[in-house]
């Protein structure tokens, strides 16, 4: 066990050494194991943060963690000059999951799966002989698309892009949910393609409404332009369906994904539908690291397991009961105005009298044994592994609920 100076140590060293772009808490977590971490003193937390909806399996998942030790001791990287055989089968498992791609881009993250959406859709309406200012990408106020420079400026949130200018240009913003501001941003021909959230996740654990997405959807057929679905933190069985936009009833021409998907471990992924499959031709994109051996072998076994009818079953188990659970606490607390999103992608949104305040709640959890997120400072996001247990559930809700004790006594 750390004695108390060397964590104070080690939290001083982080101050110096590294840029100051986080504040992270005051802890150093050292191991985990399922839906529950443990800091270098020896104190337990239930995770249901899950390293912002990564860790989909929990921490040390045995049959992850086999599939990564397998392949350590084969091949951990090539380079995409040459083949190997875990990404090719990575990419053959995803386009056949997915139900309408023709080809997946291997990545590292999230940001890289956007930025490379972005780039095909300017390739894909290149193509199609559409002059620059007819390749418009429209995307929506309160999403979050990654921190490149590219995908902050498809991401319609100020905070985000102060400092950074000159952004891109070729980007045009709406309100999330409003099919009448989408048709009006439209109308003038010059826009390529829509990108958005199934689940907006920054931006608040804020869902689509009940046929938005076949509304967004008849529009870009309308207006011949392409649908990008970003389902980095909502899809691979975080809503309860491998994608997210399965339960919206229907089909876009891209998909980016990345956290659930490696488990933990960094993967990211574009599928590519039959519109744009053949866009990208040789040079037009690339990545050093991006699918290697290591990635891809981790990914494989995960994609196996979320796309179960156990995991799916469980996660709408789990989701019943946070939210019984969170409702049990506001009869007691009255601190939530209302709890959305689908599956395990929860948001207990605070009344307006505790606006700005889910940090300092997400400080008591933690101080109380339970790792927990904001989305935005108005918005408890509860996202954890995607197989948690009962006693997981259970024992995280009793923390919370002491935590919202010391919170309501001020």
């Amino acid at each position: 066990m750390a004695a108390a100076a060397s964590v104070d140590a080690l939290l001083a060293l982080g101050r110096d050494v590294l840029l100051p772009v986080y504040r992270q808490r005051e802890m150093i977590l050292e191991r985990g194991q399922g839906a529950r971490v443990w800091d270098s003193e020896g104190r337990d937390y239930v995770d249901f943060a899950a390293g912002i909806a990564v860790c989909s399996l929990g921490h040390c998942d045995p049959e992850l963690t086999a599939a990564l030790v397998e392949q350590a001791g084969r091949l951990w990287h090539t380079s995409n000059v040459f083949y190997s055989e875990p990404p090719l089968r990575l990419a053959q498992e995803l386009v056949a999951a997915s139900r309408f791609a023709e080809r997946a881009f291997l990545c590292n993250s999230g940001a890289e799966a956007n930025e490379a959406a972005i780039k095909l859709v300017r390739k894909w309406a290149t193509a199609q002989g559409r002059e620059p200012a007819r390749r418009v990408i429209v995307t929506f106020r309160g999403s979050f698309h990654g921190r490149t420079l590219a995908a902050v400026t498809a991401t319609a949130q100020p905070k985000y892009q102060e400092g950074f200018d000159p952004l891109p240009g070729g980007f045009r913003y709406v309100d999330f949910n409003d099919i009448a501001q989408l048709e009006t941003a439209m109308a003038g021909g010059d826009v390529a393609a829509v990108m958005l959230e199934p689940v907006q996740g920054e931006g608040g654990v804020m869902p689509a409404a009940p046929g938005y997405l076949q509304a967004v959807r008849a529009l870009c057929d309308r207006h011949k332009a392409l649908l990008v679905l970003d389902e980095i933190q909502c899809g691979m069985g975080r809503t309860g369906a491998l994608f997210a936009h399965w339960e919206d009833g229907m089909v876009p021409d891209i998909v980016t994904l990345a956290k659930a998907l490696g488990g933990g471990f960094p993967v990211g992924a574009l599928l590519a539908g039959p519109k744009v499959a053949q866009a990208m031709q040789f040079g037009a994109h690339g990545t050093t690291f991006g699918g290697n051996p290591l990635a891809a072998a981790v990914a494989r076994v995960a994609l196996r397991r979320l796309a179960s009818q156990d995991i799916a079953a469980n996660v709408a188990r789990q989701s019943q009961a946070i939210r019984d659970g969170l409702d049990a606490l506001n009869r007691d607390f009255g601190l939530f105005a209302q709890v959305r999103g689908r599956g395990l992608m929860l948001g207990a949104v605070l009344k307006p009298e505790h606006a700005g305040k889910a940090g300092a709640i997400g400080d008591l959890a933690a101080a109380h044994g339970l790792l927990l997120l904001q989305a935005g400072p108005d918005v408890l996001r509860f996202v954890p592994a995607l197989n948690i247990d009962d006693d997981a559930i259970a024992d995280g809700l009793a923390r919370l609920r002491r935590a919202l004790e010391a919170f309501a006594n001020g």
